[in-house]
């Protein structure tokens, strides 16, 4: 019966780390980061499986540690919103000041960890938590802005996996910091459309202009338009040791038109089942990207 009870609660406890860490968004965003890694590594800076796991482990602490200190900044407007009312610290089954704890006790460890690969990426992990704990969750209830700043540590983990490999931060950099920082809105407008009724339940401003029509859906399309064209300059020479070849830049092209067709028909049908099968296609589109531009790489 103890044995019973104790795995129990440890599996109820691993669950609620988890869930307080966001597991599935945090894995994601750590798979842009060894995208990165694995672009930027060369043979002045050859490949180290200790940088590699340092970074997973650490990248993964900062992005748990963001979304804790968020869930605990926002606690009480969770639990308004059918999607996070049941989130460990609005359910109540942890407490605001253990989540703080954890929060804190991987912001230490990560940023640790980033330091042991290079002080410069320690010093952008930092900063991005920074930005999403202290400037995009107070601002999410005041101005749609906050998804532009929200976009700017949403894009550091790409080319924070680059500057793990290198430790420089250049055009390389700046490229894959770009790409990713276009992709936050589609992407983001797009969740805003589909749970625009639960956003506003908490005065959440998620779209650009309050309302899903037709500006918001075709500022929707003109940042996809901004994002191929900033997934297609690695191709053009001028970003440095980052290019591409002309065959992948062909395949990023029709990626890119994919989710193009996807952003129209969210302009043209205007429906949350539009918003939602763009979002899925948009998290489709960066993987992939990601894949396409390692397996360039690889293949040349």
């Amino acid at each position: 019966m103890n044995t019973s009870t104790n795995t129990f609660s440890f599996k109820a406890i691993f669950q609620d780390f988890k869930e307080i860490t966001k597991a599935g968004l945090a894995v994601s965003v750590l798979f842009s980061s060894i995208a990165g890694y694995l672009l930027g590594f060369n043979s002045s800076h050859p490949f180290s499986w200790a940088t590699l796991i340092m970074l997973s482990v650490g990248g993964y602490c900062m992005v748990g540690a963001s979304n804790a200190f968020n869930q605990v900044i926002e606690k009480d407007l969770d639990a308004l919103m059918d999607r996070t009312k049941n989130r460990p610290v609005p359910a109540g089954r942890m407490s605001p000041n253990v989540a703080l704890f954890i929060a804190s006790l991987l912001t230490i460890i990560g940023l640790i960890l980033l330091y042991m690969i290079n002080p410069k990426t320690a010093m952008f992990g930092a900063i991005s938590i920074f930005l999403y704990t202290s400037v995009y969750t107070p601002l999410k209830t005041a101005t749609s802005l906050s998804v532009f700043v929200g976009a700017i540590p949403g894009a550091i983990p790409f080319m924070l996996g680059w500057v793990a490999a290198t430790g420089n931060f250049g055009i390389e950099a700046g490229t894959l910091f770009m790409i990713q920082f276009f992709w936050q809105f589609p992407h983001f407008w797009a969740i805003g459309w589909f749970l625009f009724e639960d956003y506003e339940k908490a005065g959440f401003f998620m779209l650009p202009t309050g309302k899903r029509d037709n500006k918001t859906a075709v500022q929707i399309i003109l940042y996809t338009l901004w994002l191929i064209v900033a997934s297609l300059l690695p191709c053009f020479g001028f970003t440095g040791q980052f290019f591409i070849s002309p065959i992948a830049a062909v395949l990023v092209f029709l990626l890119g038109l994919w989710m193009l067709v996807y952003a129209v028909k969210l302009y043209k049908q205007r429906t949350p089942k539009a918003a939602r099968t763009l979002m899925l296609v948009s998290v489709s589109y960066i993987t992939l990207l990601q894949i396409i531009y390692i397996t360039d790489k690889f293949l040349r």
